[in-house]
Order: structure tokens, then sequence, then C-alpha cells
């Protein structure tokens, strides 16, 4: 039986090539986003297995998810790292003092993520197949294109690269003061690839229910594959009744921490698709427990950001799915994910098939390891 020797934490701050501004920008709610917070955990165990797994922070939260992972690793040394869903009760049972959801579960998401990834390593299969993938690939968006902070001109082209580069789809920021500047936007993108090419929008939950009606039917010509956050994330009851009034199918989801909190989108038929980010969550997990109750409801499912973990849990779910195309990350890993014909593939490495790069070496903040006494 192998035991768990060894635990790294470390966290990273990965730069953006310009900061981004969405919709909580224009209405003076947040700053431009310049950088990721990463925190990267990895498991090595006495025969020498290794995981690798990660959550993040934007903004501000990075340093509060390192200081309660600090807490968290010495507690799974000694470990069988094949105990994952008793290992997340153990190190959430910790920190439940201050809550079951936040930075206590997105800290233990870096942890459950690489148990993952070390199960799947072992077993000589990536994630994905691990988990009983339906299929090989899954249809991919680009967002970080299209961003309120870029000019229409440039927007138009950041469209033209995503389509050129195999990527099926794009989504479009929305939610500024100036409603009348959103569907100018969206206008100009859907007369500029025609109607076959699939097209999001996201209001970043800017919107009251009225406004949101009343840009819903506006937006509604423009056949949008869904309309994503156009309300606060926990208005479980109003995304339901704006799904009954609008053509264009309702997605939210992601600012959601536990499955207690992603369960009432479900109850309450609130959205059409469920957008669960698994290092919000808690990692994999807790990702899969409402991933299952998706399914139940044949919901469709559009896993947030953090691609390089989300094409394994969306190919691994039976229903429709869409995965969300950032390159913000793709400099801190050696691996790129392979996009083809508008599908995104599933890695054939075994686990999450990532390796820290030489340059996020360079954007490391700090880096702790926890080891178990020697035998």
């Amino acid at each position: 039986m192998d035991r768990i020797a060894h635990v790294d934490v470390a966290l990273y701050q990965v730069p953006l090539k310009k900061p981004a501004s969405d919709a909580k920008v224009l209405t003076g709610r947040q700053r431009p986003l310049s950088h990721i917070s990463l925190l990267v955990a990895e498991i090595e165990t006495v025969n020498g297995a290794r995981g690798l797994g990660f959550s993040y922070a934007l903004r501000a939260g990075g340093q509060a998810l390192l200081a309660h992972a600090r807490e968290l690793a010495p507690e799974l040394l000694g470990e069988d790292p094949r105990d994952i869903g008793r290992l997340w009760q153990k190190i959430a049972w910790m920190g439940a003092s201050v809550a079951r959801t936040g930075v206590s579960v997105q800290a233990i998401a870096a942890f459950d993520i690489a148990l993952w990834d070390l199960k799947a390593r072992g077993a000589g299969m990536s994630l994905g197949k691990l988990l009983g993938a339906y299929r090989d690939a899954s249809p991919c968006y680009n967002t970080s294109g299209g961003y309120l902070s870029t000019p229409l001109p440039e927007m138009l082209a950041n469209v033209e690269a995503a389509l050129e580069r195999g990527i099926g789809g794009v989504k479009l920021k929305v939610g500024q003061p100036d409603l009348a500047k959103d569907i100018e936007r969206v206008t100009a993108v859907r007369a500029h690839v025609g109607d076959a090419v699939p097209i999001m929008v996201d209001a970043n939950q800017q919107w009251d229910f009225a406004t949101a009606l009343r840009a819903g039917r506006l937006l509604d010509p423009c056949h949008l594959t869904f309309l994503e956050e156009p309300l606060s994330a926990y208005d479980y009851l109003g995304h339901a009744k704006l799904g009954a009034r609008l053509e264009t199918p309702i997605g939210t989801g992601e600012m959601l921490s536990s499955v207690a909190e992603c369960y009432p989108l479900i109850e309450h038929e609130s959205v059409t698709y469920l957008m669960p980010d698994a290092p919000r969550l808690g990692g994999v997990t807790p990702f899969l427990s409402i991933a299952s109750a998706a399914d139940r409801a044949r919901l469709r499912l559009a896993p947030h950001f953090v691609m390089e973990i989300h094409i394994h849990l969306a190919c691994a779910y039976p229903g429709e799915t869409w995965v969300e195309h950032f390159d913000w990350l793709e400099p801190a890993f050696n691996e790129r994910l392979e996009i083809r014909n508008g599908q995104m593939l599933l890695p054939e490495r075994p686990g999450l098939g990532l390796s820290m790069s030489e340059q996020a070496a360079a954007w490391r903040m700090e880096q702790h390891r926890y080891s178990a006494p020697a035998s």
C-alpha cells in the first residue's frame, strides 16, 4: 500500500499579455484583470508516484488560498492517495468552522485535483478516460478575445483568429452601462461571421431582471447559443423566470463554490447550460457530484475557465457540452491542448497531461514542502 510522502504547495502570479475588462469593470465594481493567481499542489508518494493539481483566484484571494493550503497539506501525509473521497472530507472538516464554500474549498481543490491526476497517471490513462469518457473531444468556444476592453475592430480580428485556429464558437462580453453598445457589438459579430458560427454572450451578473429581459429580447434575433450570467449568481428564481420568457437559453453557475450552491439551479430549472468550475467547487470530486445531478435533469454542461481540467470532465459527461477556451494559463504549462474542426481534443497523456513550464518558475511567489517523517 502506497502512502503520501511529500506535499508541495506553491503560489504563482501568471500575467496576462494585457489587462482585460468585463462589465464588472465598466460598472465600477472591479478593476481590470492583470494576472491569475495560481495555487499549485504537487503530491508525491513513497513509491514515487506524482500528481499535480491547481486552483486559482482572480484579482484578490491568492494569498488566502495559499495560507489555507498550508494548513491542510500536512493532513495528507501518510495517507493512502486512493482514498480521494475520504481525504476530501477529512480536509474539508479541518476548515469547516470558517466555511464549506469559497476559499476553504478552493484551496482543497488543488489537492483533490492532484490526487485524481495521480490516480489517472498510475492507471496510465488520461483523467477523462479514467472517469469513463463518452467522447474524445468536446466543442469549444473562445472567450479571451471578446472582452469589453477590446475595441470592436480588434474583437472582429480575434474572432477570425479563433475560427481559423479551429475553435468552434466565440463568446462576447456584454453588460456595460449603455445597452445599445452591447447590441451593436453582438450584431456586428453576427453579421461578420454569418449565421452558422455559434456565438455566446456573458453579462457577468450586471443586469437586474428588467434590464436582462429587455436585453435578452433584443439579443434573441442574434440566435445565440446561450446568454450567460444575466443576473446575480444567486438569483435562482430570476434565472428561471427569465429563461421562460426568452428564446435564448440561459447559462450560469461559475461563481458558485459548492454543490449545495449549485443544486438550486437544477431544482428551480434555472438554466439550460450549467456552468460549474471545478477549482471553485472544490475539485473533481464535488464536480462529479453536481454533474451527475445535472445529467439526471438533462442539462447541458459548459464548465467555466480552466480548459486544462474541464476538457477531461466535459468528455466524461453524458450530455451535450461546451469547453471554454482561454489562452491565459497556457504559458504556465509545457503542454498544449489540441483543437481541430471546432473541437478540443481529450489529451492522451496520463492524468491531466500537464507539467509546469520553466517560464512558470519566474512567476512563483512562494513554495512550501511538507514531508512525512522518515520511517
